[in-house]
């Protein structure tokens, strides 16, 4: 079997430029080196959208089309939904039964993430996190998973999941390795968080090429800078990062004009406002291809997911065989 990969998003909203520089571009790579699964992640969002539901159902094809117009190829990578595939569940109760709760209370990426939402306490849903995406993982025997810095937690848990497992019954599963991200996660256009869209300081990937003059033009510079000829300090400002993702030809260019006070705010806006509508542009090209023809997502999905469904069955097969459990098989 070749190497698997599994990679996806919860799916609460529109994807933007710091899931593309963070995620996305790594994936198009990937598809051309293995086989890959895209997880269209909806119970996983409802982890924080149990409450609105329909956030979820709304956001479904958003995602995939922000896929399809970054470039993942349905003929290469198989996209699919979490919630269709009843074997990730079967899996989850079974992977729970040998998980202890302390073991995800003190996993960092949930400890951060529950105090970033003022969870005082947390439901079984959002506490079992970890073990719904050790599931997805070992569902599709994947045994290569992209991830940024601040998932290894979960990677490290799923191994040990997938060692006990075969400590109590037998091997099924490949034992995962991270593929991490070496691209910092990217600054929101307000220069005081992470871009997201709830903040309301994201570049959307469908986004205009007005509307991303006009996001750009309003981002936060170096506040210290206020004259043009005045010396800045590019590693403080927001606008060089986005250089720095997404321009990195002319970063040193771009470094040394500002720090000399030769390239005012306006002019180094200018160009990567520019620099960023090249990159959108292709997107925004296979976007209107696909929205020509409403139903080809729908038809994507439909086709991803019973290929995993496929996928599924057999690993749950070797799972109910490994646990005994397989009574009339």
């Amino acid at each position: 079997m070749n190497e698997r990969v599994l990679t996806g998003d919860r799916i609460t909203g529109k994807l933007h430029l710091g899931h593309y520089a963070g995620s996305l571009k790594k994936r198009i790579e990937l598809q051309h080196q293995y086989e890959c699964f895209v997880l269209l992640a909806d119970v996983q969002a409802l982890t924080t959208h149990y409450e609105k539901p329909e956030v979820v159902r709304d956001n479904l094809r958003h995602v995939a089309m922000d896929y399809l117009a970054c470039g993942i190829d349905p003929e290469r990578s198989t996209l699919f939904i979490q919630s269709m595939i009843p074997e990730i569940a079967e899996l989850t109760v079974y992977f729970s039964m040998f998980v202890t709760v302390n073991s995800l209370r003190h996993n960092p990426t949930i400890k951060s993430e529950a105090a970033e939402r003022g969870y005082n306490e947390m439901y079984y849903g959002f506490l079992g996190y970890p073990v719904s995406q050790a599931a997805d993982i070992a569902i599709c025997k994947s045994s290569l998973i992209p991830v940024g810095e601040d998932q290894l937690p979960h990677i490290e848990q799923t191994r040990k999941i997938i060692r006990r497992f075969h400590q109590l019954y037998a091997p099924v599963f490949p034992e995962p390795q991270a593929l991490v991200s070496d691209i910092p996660r990217l600054t929101g256009l307000d220069g005081s968080a992470k871009m997201s869209k709830s903040l309301g300081n994201a570049i959307l990937l469908d986004s205009t090429r007005d509307e991303v003059n006009d996001k750009i033009q309003r981002a936060k510079t170096d506040p210290a800078r206020i004259q043009k000829h005045d010396p800045g300090h590019p590693d403080i400002c927001t606008i060089y990062s986005y250089h720095q993702a997404f321009n990195p030809g002319q970063t040193n260019e771009i470094h040394a004009g500002c720090t000399e006070g030769k390239i005012g705010c306006k002019d180094c806006k200018l160009t990567i406002a520019g620099r960023i509508n090249e990159l959108l542009e292709p997107m925004r090209e296979r976007r209107e291809t696909v929205g020509r023809n409403p139903k080809r997502v729908d038809e994507i999905l439909m086709a991803g997911t019973e290929r995993a469904r496929q996928t599924a069955k057999e690993t749950m097969g070797e799972v109910r065989e490994a646990m005994s459990i397989d009574y009339f098989g």
